[in-house]
């Protein structure tokens, strides 16, 4: 994979906006091939605008969520950026109106999810969706059939997906049953399954319910008995994101709950050495949803080269680029005229095939408070109190009883912070 740069660690200098005429440097993550395939992409858009040096910074997922906020509140950053803490920090991406050659093109095929990326009562195009997501498990066909263990139907609770993965567990001597991304927004499905609701009538946050609490004490519940992987959790601190994605790729858990990003990268990387499927989200009291959401590709407003980022963003947003670029990454478009169309994933996995399918099927649950926590800003001060202070209970700092004091407070403070 050719990349202009490869990055682990940014300078302030790197991530400052371009100050060459031509150049637009553009800050990239990636989960699986996607960065393979947009630097494909843009060294096409180079060849035929010769005058526009594009420059691919691919860094790791932590600079994106920890190194790049702290950038733009110094009113620094990248000429564009591909996020998914795309609402909080709404107050500093471009207006692409006046530089783009169609806004209407931009509403009609990116507008539904623009209030995802833009302050509340903006009529701004920020960017666009590179996919939209869905948080689901994935399991392990081959242990479950080696242990004689059924997998669970699509109606089955998370305790049925616990209990079955952990019975394979000990036929296949596992070291785990399985195990959730060190991430508030992936327990989040859950939480919202057993009735949690994060929003509230302020449009504020509310203080913590019954549902996150009953999921909360599951979770540690579980890494106590030793069926939940405790390392994923526990080998990190803060808010620091963690995936669990290498241990079900070595075989080393019978479930894993991710989400519909993960699967170019399962797909790359199991090959043929077992069989896996999406399953969708297991059941609480509530719901059986999964948690929407996605990558945007947004446009700093810091940029000085702003002409030059809007002829990059209309390239990369053309319907026939969208539809390549979905379907050689695997994703779920958000473009609406790629989703109308027939989309010819470039995949001869089976295992691929019907894990997108029980995605896109599993899109047809997500429960009404999942669906609005995307266009609401305080999702990320939520979903990062969720992840620090139970990480605590599970290390054994904390009792669960004052880790949800604990997150009330951390909400409340985040949100005095940025009130100010």
């Amino acid at each position: 994979m050719r990349m202009n740069s490869i990055i682990l660690g940014l300078s302030a200098g790197l991530l400052s906006s371009t100050a060459f005429a031509g150049d637009v440097r553009v800050m990239w993550y990636s989960d699986g091939v996607e960065g393979e395939v947009i630097q494909d992409l843009l060294n096409r858009f180079m060849k035929d605008n010769p005058d526009i040096n594009v420059i691919l910074d691919n860094v790791a997922y932590k600079v994106v969520q920890e190194q790049l906020p702290v950038e733009l509140e110094a009113g620094r950053g990248p000429d564009i950026a591909r996020v998914t803490n795309i609402k909080e920090l709404a107050d500093h991406w471009l207006d692409l109106t006046p530089v783009v050659a169609d806004p209407a093109y931009w509403q009609t095929n990116f507008g539904d999810q623009f209030d995802w990326m833009r302050p509340d009562g903006s009529k701004v195009i920020p960017g666009f969706m590179t996919q939209l997501t869905l948080t689901g498990g994935f399991v392990n066909k081959t242990l479950f059939e080696q242990a004689g263990v059924p997998i669970p139907a699509d109606t089955a609770t998370w305790d049925e997906w616990v209990d079955a993965a952990g019975k394979v567990q000990q036929s296949q001597q596992l070291n785990a049953a399985f195990a959730i991304d060190r991430s508030g927004h992936r327990i989040s499905a859950a939480n919202i399954s057993y009735g949690a609701n994060y929003i509230g009538g302020d449009r504020l946050p509310a203080p913590i319910d019954a549902g996150t609490k009953a999921f909360a004490e599951k979770l540690v519940n579980w890494v106590a008995d030793g069926r939940m992987n405790k390392e994923i959790w526990v080998s990190a601190s803060g808010t620091t994101y963690r995936a669990g994605a290498d241990d079900f790729i070595n075989g080393q858990i019978a479930y894993y709950y991710s989400g519909s990003w993960q699967v170019a990268n399962l797909a790359s990387k199991i090959g043929k050495n077992f069989d896996w499927v999406a399953t969708g989200s297991p059941c609480g009291t509530a719901a059986c949803t999964g948690m929407p959401g996605g990558a945007a590709l947004v446009a700093v407003k810091y940029t000085k080269n702003a002409a030059e980022v809007g002829k990059v963003m209309d390239f990369l947003g053309r319907e026939d680029i969208m539809r390549e670029f979905t379907e050689r990454t695997l994703f779920l478009p958000a473009h609406k005229g790629v989703l109308a169309g027939k989309i010819d994933y470039k995949t001869d996995d089976e295992n691929v095939k019907a894990s997108l399918e029980a995605f896109l099927k599993a899109s047809g649950k997500i429960a009404p408070n999942a669906a609005a926590l995307p266009a609401w800003k305080w999702g990320t001060p939520v979903y990062g109190a969720l992840v620090t202070r139970i990480s605590q209970v599970m290390a054994g700092e904390l009792k669960l009883d004052e880790a949800f004091v604990r997150i009330d407070e951390d909400i409340k403070a985040q949100v005095a912070e940025a009130s100010k």
